[in-house]
C-alpha cells in the first residue's frame, strides 16, 4: 500500500503543479481571458487526477479494514467536508472561507458522543464479560457441590456426573436480568449461524447428495426434511435437558421465586452438555422412514451428519433464548406466503401454491425474523399425486 502511495502521488507531480501555478501567476495580467481560462482548466484537470488517485488509495485503505472498520471515520470526516465543499461551490462562495478542514471536522466530531454502533458494541462487550464471569461462578459452585473427591476429574467424567439425575446441583442465586443481558448477543450469533447454514452448509450438503442423486428437487427435499427433523429432535432434547435440570437442583432451591431464573441460567451456561450426536442419530432414523425420501433407499443419510449436527446445535441453543426461536410449519400444496418465503429462481412466479420447500422460515412467536425459500409451479399437483422416488445410486455406504 505504501509503494502504491509513493507511485501514484509523487513529489514530482506536486512540484509540477506548483510550477504551473507560479507561471500562470506571472503571466496572468498579460494573458487574454481565454488563455487564463485554459491555464485554470489545466490546473483543475491535474488536481482532479491527483484527487482521483487519492480516492483510489482511500478506497483500497478502507477495504483493508473489512466491513465495519473505517465507516465512522468516513462518516465523521469525509462526508461533512464534501457536503460543505459542494454547498460552498454551489453558492459561489470561497471554499477556503466556507469549508472547515478535515482536521477541524475530525476534532469537532471527536468530542461528540459515541456513535450508536460504538455504544452497542460496548454494551455487548459488557454483557459478554458478565456472562463469562457468571458462567465461571456457576461451574465453580457446581463443582464444589459434587462429591468431595480429592482426585482431579477429567472433562468427560465431569460431564457425565453433571448429567446424572441423582446429582443435586447447587445453583447460585442469579441476578434478575443476567439471562436477558446476554439474550441479544446470543440471538444475534445464532441468527448469523442459521444464515450461514442456509448460504453455505446447505450448498455443501447439496454437493454431497448430487454425487448420487441427479434430481435437484429430491436433493432439496432431503435437506429441507433434515432441517425440519433436526429442529424437532433438538427441541425435544432441550425439553428433557430442562426437566433434568429442574430435578437436579438442590431441594432448598425448589419453590423459591428465582427457581425458573436459576433453571434457565444453568441451561444457558451448560449448553455444551447437549449430546448432539444422539440427536443426529435420531434425525437420521426419522429420515429413513420418511415416505417422501426413503423409498427406495438411495443414499446413506450419514453423509449429512455434519450438516444435521450444526442445525441441531443451533436449534437447541435457540430454545434457550427469551422468547425461543422456531421454524415455521410448511406443507406441500399450501398457499404461498410472501411474508414467510421467497420463491426459488426456477419457480413459476404466478403460481399460488407451494410445490415443495427448500428452507424453513425462522419465527419468533408469530413474527417472521428470517424468510425461508419455496418452489412454486402451476399444475404440478394435477400431474402427480405424490413426490417421486429417487433413483438408486451405487454410492458406497460409510
Amino acid at each position: 500500500m505504501a509503494e502504491n502511495l509513493k507511485r501514484l502521488v509523487s513529489n514530482e507531480t506536486l512540484r509540477t503543479l506548483q510550477e504551473k501555478l507560479d507561471f500562470w501567476l506571472k503571466e496572468y495580467n498579460t494573458n487574454t481571458c481565454d488563455q487564463n481560462l485554459n491555464h485554470c482548466l489545466e490546473l483543475i484537470e491535474q488536481v482532479a487526477k491527483v484527487q482521483g488517485q487519492l480516492f483510489g488509495i482511500l478506497t483500497a485503505a478502507a477495504q483493508e479494514g473489512g466491513r465495519n472498520d473505517g465507516v465512522e471515520t468516513i462518516k465523521s470526516r469525509l462526508l461533512p467536508w464534501l457536503e460543505a465543499s459542494f454547498t460552498a461551490a454551489s453558492l459561489g462562495k470561497s471554499v477556503d472561507s466556507k469549508v472547515p478542514s478535515l482536521q477541524d471536522t475530525f476534532d469537532r466530531e471527536r468530542h461528540k458522543d459515541p456513535s450508536p454502533r460504538d455504544r452497542d458494541m460496548q454494551q455487548l462487550d459488557s454483557n459478554l464479560n458478565s456472562t463469562r464471569s457468571q458462567c465461571n461462578q456457576v461451574q465453580d459452585e457446581s463443582s464444589r457441590s459434587r462429591s468431595p473427591s480429592p482426585a482431579p476429574r477429567s472433562r468427560s467424567c465431569s460431564r457425565s456426573r453433571s448429567a446424572s439425575p441423582s446429582t443435586a446441583v447447587k445453583v447460585r442465586r442469579p441476578s434478575p436480568n443476567r439471562s436477558k443481558l446476554s439474550n441479544v448477543a446470543r440471538k444475534a450469533a445464532l441468527l448469523s449461524r442459521f444464515s450461514d447454514s442456509y448460504s453455505q452448509a446447505r450448498l455443501d450438503a447439496q454437493c454431497l447428495l448430487r454425487r448420487c442423486i441427479d434430481k435437484a428437487e429430491t436433493v432439496q427435499r432431503i435437506i429441507y426434511i433434515a432441517t425440519v427433523e433436526a429442529f424437532h429432535v433438538a427441541k425435544m432434547a432441550f425439553r428433557h435437558f430442562k426437566i433434568h435440570v429442574r430435578k437436579s437442583l438442590t431441594p432448598s432451591y425448589v419453590g423459591s421465586n428465582d427457581f425458573e431464573n436459576a433453571v434457565l441460567d444453568y441451561v444457558i451456561c451448560h449448553l455444551d452438555l447437549y449430546d448432539s450426536q444422539s440427536s443426529v442419530n435420531d434425525v437420521i432414523r426419522a429420515m429413513n422412514v420418511n415416505p417422501k425420501i426413503s423409498f427406495p433407499p438411495v443414499v446413506d443419510f450419514c453423509l449429512l451428519s455434519d450438516f444435521i449436527q450444526e442445525i441441531c446445535c443451533i436449534a437447541f441453543a435457540m430454545q434457550a433464548l427469551e422468547p425461543p426461536l422456531d421454524i415455521a410449519y410448511g406443507a406441500d400444496g399450501e398457499v404461498f406466503n410472501d411474508c414467510k418465503y421467497r420463491r426459488s429462481y426456477d419457480s413459476d412466479f404466478t403460481a399460488p401454491l407451494v410445490l415443495y420447500h427448500v428452507w424453513p422460515a425462522l419465527m419468533e412467536n408469530d413474527c417472521v425474523i428470517m424468510k425461508g425459500e419455496a418452489v412454486t409451479r402451476r399444475g404440478a399437483f394435477m400431474s402427480r399425486s405424490r413426490s417421486p422416488s429417487p433413483i438408486r445410486c451405487g454410492l458406497p455406504r460409510f
